[in-house]
């Protein structure tokens, strides 16, 4: 027994088709096609499958029933065409179920009129087995590529977020401070000296790691300054008892 495999090539290729490789047994040939949107029929019409003397097909696909039991697995619209190669579409629905994946897949097989027993079989699940593996492979790829693309976008959003907020604190800090001035002249008795310009931070160029940094350090300024601001409170209020026990001189 003889066994070749070889990259089969298409001109019919779309994005929506995954293609196994050609499996040769004697002068029979197996190649399969496996697509999770088109049809059975539309993949037993492909170009490249147009001389073939079996197309073997099977497809599992969400129904458009719904179930009763909220908590129950989604049902499935199950079928097979054997297509004269009795047994076969039976074999390509337990590769579906076993494969856990939703679509068609279709086996051709050129039969060259010598027979070559069960190994049939065997070859027309493995070719279906590498059509679904492709798309499997395929379909990861584009699920990495979609979660970079919406951890960009998050992350984008949450640079924009902080960048905001850090602006909204820095005037903040600079509204406190101007606060702790005034409350330090008045504990003085002196004209508070006017606030020093704060210059504009460029935070949209910074990473996102730096922000968090200069985020923490905001924090802490502001608690700084707000413990200033009590400490200074305290003392003025020390003042003014001060001055209520001290007499009045009489008139």
């Amino acid at each position: 027994m003889t066994m070749k495999r070889e990259r089969s090539l298409s001109p019919s290729y779309t994005p929506e088709i995954f293609r196994s490789s050609k499996i040769e047994e004697q002068t029979s040939v197996f190649i399969a096609a496996f697509s999770p949107s088109l049809s059975a029929k539309a993949l037993q019409a492909l170009p490249e499958f147009k001389t073939a003397t079996h197309k073997i097909a099977a497809w599992r696909k969400p129904s458009r029933q719904k179930s009763l039991m909220p908590e129950t697995r989604i049902l499935y619209d199950l079928g097979h065409d054997d297509d004269g190669e009795k047994w076969a579409g039976g074999r390509l629905s337990n590769v579906l179920r076993d494969s856990q994946v939703e679509g068609v897949v279709v086996v051709a097989r050129w039969y060259g009129g010598q027979n070559i027993g069960p190994i049939r079989f065997t070859h027309i699940e493995n070719c279906a087995k590498e059509a679904i593996w492709k798309w499997k492979v395929a379909d990861t790829e584009i699920k990495k590529e979609q979660a970079v693309k919406k951890q960009k976008v998050d992350d984008e959003a949450k640079q924009k977020e902080l960048v905001k907020n850090l602006q909204e604190r820095d005037y903040n800090i600079f509204a406190l401070r101007k606060l702790l001035a005034q409350k330090k002249a008045q504990l003085q008795d002196e004209e508070p000296a006017p606030p020093t310009p704060q210059k504009p931070q460029t935070y949209a160029t910074m990473t996102m790691d730096t922000l968090k940094r200069v985020d923490k350090a905001r924090d802490a300024t502001i608690a700084f300054i707000l413990k200033q601001i009590d400490k200074v409170d305290e003392e003025l209020k020390l003042v003014e008892a001060l001055e209520d026990e001290t007499p009045s001189t009489p008139k």
